[in-house]
């Protein structure tokens, strides 16, 4: 049994990181974004997560980081306003980052909002924005704050950006919708 173990699981690791790459390559195809710009973007954000881990005053699980365009998007829950406004300094501090916008809401003790309501929440809303052939689902990104929807990403019109936001607004649940999403 042991012996079948090993190349099972590694056919599945192969099989995971094929699929990975597939979903990478389908998200530039359809991006409004072109490659280039994609990978800095990337890039950005992960040393903008590297800063906040190595950071001790910034929870680095308390945040979520996106960047469009060197447009840096900062979502989430803080302590203290210090804490806040260090994840700033540090995600200003990295090399590509233009403007730094923020959604980040004081910590609630007793919150009725846990982490798999959040969950629950924001699959709700990807697979209404799936199910909709009018909205490029793959880019509008959704992170959930407190039960709060924020919607982050480059859409094709007005319509878009509307279609997707009352999706957001349209799921039980959802406390409010803030929307970050640009038009090109």
């Amino acid at each position: 049994m042991k012996r079948l173990l090993a190349p099972v699981l590694m056919l599945a690791v192969l099989l995971g990181a094929n699929l990975l790459q597939g979903c990478a390559v389908y998200k530039a195809a359809v991006d409004e974004r072109n490659v280039s710009t994609i990978a800095s973007d990337e890039k950005i954000t992960l040393l903008i997560k590297k800063e906040f881990l190595n950071d001790d005053s910034v929870k680095y699980l308390d945040y979520d980081v996106a960047s469009y365009q060197g447009h840096v998007y900062i979502m989430g829950e803080y302590e203290s306003r210090t804490q806040a406004d260090r994840a700033v300094t540090l995600a200003r501090k990295v090399e590509g980052v233009h403007k730094v916008t923020t959604y980040l809401l004081p910590k609630k003790k007793n919150d009725t909002c846990g982490t798999l309501d959040s969950l629950e929440l924001e699959a709700s809303i990807k697979k209404r924005l799936i199910e909709d052939k009018d909205v490029w689902s793959t880019n509008v990104d959704v992170y959930m704050v407190q039960c709060n929807a924020v919607l982050v990403g480059m859409v094709g019109s007005s319509a878009e950006r509307n279609r997707a936001i009352a999706h957001a607004k349209s799921v039980p649940g959802v406390r409010s919708v803030q929307s970050f999403l640009t038009i090109l």
